[in-house]
């Protein structure tokens, strides 16, 4: 290797280990729209060949989990990409195998089942906020990889993401929570009482990662100090786990509307409560 090799590689080391500069709105924007035109896309392959996907979103608070999965949904119908964001389980619930109430809101053919929050809660949360004991989070992890590897034989595409925030960039999300009356609701108990647990969090991670990355459902992480970045490389990786072709779809073409029986449609609406015109 020659010295200008050497600088030329050193360079390249250094340019990665440097923070990306954070994205603006506008190339986000475009961005954004050609990952959901291809979403718009997958979403008819999906149907077409009747593909049963569950995505899994996990991360600290705060991690961006929901922006995440607003820009993964906010082009397709609900009626494919499915949202499942469980509150915690009710005294029923409790007394049931752990899995099944997830188990429960698993893909038919021709949808995809996105968790916010999922079964990787007693590893996360339950493990370290006590929920849950030593021999119950250990019993998990140990049973994940031969459930999930049911699931994957049985057909089942099963995509598993972390968002990983810093340190610095979740305080000042949680500080920014704490001022925004619109970002208010986001702020629980729990986030408070888990702020304080950083590396807690960290450990159970790590025994998670360590026992639960599989080949066939290993994890993939992705950095998401830069919401916008974290956005749009979540989707690219999403889309190129389930390689889609174009489906054809018939042109469409409007009919002439019919006057047939026609007649004075707005004059039967005088005198109805009609919502005040504010804006």
């Amino acid at each position: 290797m020659t010295l200008k090799d050497s600088r030329e590689a050193l360079d390249e080391a250094k340019a990665k280990d440097r923070p990306h500069e954070k994205m603006k709105r506008k190339v986000y924007e475009s961005e954004l729209h050609k990952l959901q035109v291809r979403l718009c896309k997958l979403q008819d392959w999906v149907k077409e060949k009747g593909l049963r996907v569950v995505i899994v979103f996990e991360g600290r608070d705060a991690a961006g989990k929901g922006g995440t999965i607003k820009a993964l949904t906010e082009k397709v119908s609900p009626r494919v990409f499915r949202v499942i964001a469980l509150p915690a389980p009710s005294d029923r619930e409790k007394s049931q195998m752990y899995l099944q109430r997830y188990i429960e809101r698993f893909p038919a053919a021709g949808e995809i089942v996105i968790f916010d929050r999922s079964w990787y809660n007693r590893a996360g949360v339950e493990y370290v906020m006590g929920f849950c004991n030593e021999e119950e989070h250990k019993r998990f992890l140990e049973l994940c990889q031969p459930v999930e590897k049911m699931m994957t034989d049985g057909g089942t595409i099963l995509i598993k993401i972390w968002l990983e925030v810093g340190q610095d960039e979740q305080k000042r999300r949680f500080e920014a929570r704490i001022e925004d009356p619109l970002r208010q609701w986001k702020l629980s108990p729990m986030d408070i009482e888990s702020y304080d647990r950083w590396y807690d969090y960290s450990r159970a991670r790590d025994m998670m990662l360590k026992m639960t990355d599989s080949k066939h459902a290993p994890w993939y992480i992705v950095r998401s100090d830069d919401k916008r970045r974290a956005r749009l490389n979540c989707i690219s990786h999403i889309l190129n786990q389930i390689p889609a072709k174009k489906v054809t779809r018939s042109k469409i073409k409007l009919p002439k509307r019919s006057n047939k029986r026609k007649y004075d449609d707005q004059s039967t609406l005088k005198g109805k409560n009609f919502v005040a015109q504010k804006y």
